[in-house]
């Protein structure tokens, strides 16, 4: 596990990465500041700790331009602790928040709790726009209904769960869908995008994965 540090003190910097070293966690230092949201983007870091106070921009921005790309979790480690920057950190997309000095088994706890809540392992079904998505049967619910999804049908839809907020591009979606074991090129994508959608429909569901024109697709 992977937990990504963004924060300009090099002394706090060092000694979060100890703590957490400590505590059997991998860590990703960012020390460069000019393009945060594209160096936690591209690395393979499963959790964020972002300080607020950053040159040349802010880590609620940074956090908003992350969310634009990336599911990756969020905690805010920050000297401010109102309670409106606290609830600025949730708008914009951070899953947790704590105060500097933070008191170390507190900042423990919520990492451990982040990592679980943006774990869909840890989670039998999601929910999103009024329909469920099983992940343990591979079906999709809606009202009284349900319909059982192939393996590459599932992958799309579970994506597109993971990414509600979000128009998705064709590219996106081989890009991330692509690996040794399961493989879709173009066509085999539109077909099965073309089968969920006649699935749904049987249930009811109209629309599923809306084609939004000249962009790509969305939940």
């Amino acid at each position: 596990m992977k937990i990504a540090i963004v924060e300009d003190d090099k002394t706090i910097r060092e000694e979060l990465s100890k703590l957490l070293k400590k505590h059997d966690y991998d860590t990703i230092l960012i020390e460069d500041f000019d393009n945060i949201p594209e160096h936690i983007i591209n690395s393979d870091a499963s959790l964020v700790l972002l300080d607020v106070n950053l040159p040349h921009e802010n880590g609620y921005a940074i956090c908003k331009k992350i969310k634009e790309k990336s599911n990756i979790p969020i905690i805010f480690v920050t000297s401010r602790d109102t309670t409106k920057d606290e609830i600025i950190s949730i708008r914009v997309g951070g899953i947790d928040f704590i105060a500097k000095p933070y008191v170390t088994g507190v900042l423990l706890e919520k990492i451990k709790r982040a990592i679980k809540l943006s774990n869909p392992q840890n989670f039998k079904e999601m929910t999103k726009k009024g329909y469920t998505l099983d992940l343990h049967l591979s079906l999709l619910k809606y009202k009284d209904k349900e319909v059982e999804l192939t393996r590459n049908e599932f992958r799309i839809l579970y994506y597109f769960f993971m990414n509600d907020d979000r128009i998705i591009t064709k590219d996106e979606l081989l890009e991330k869908l692509w690996n040794d074991k399961y493989y879709l090129d173009e066509n085999i994508l539109l077909v099965n995008i073309a089968r969920l959608r006649k699935k749904a429909e049987e249930i009811g569901i109209e629309n599923l994965l809306e084609n939004v024109r000249g962009k790509g697709y969305k939940l």
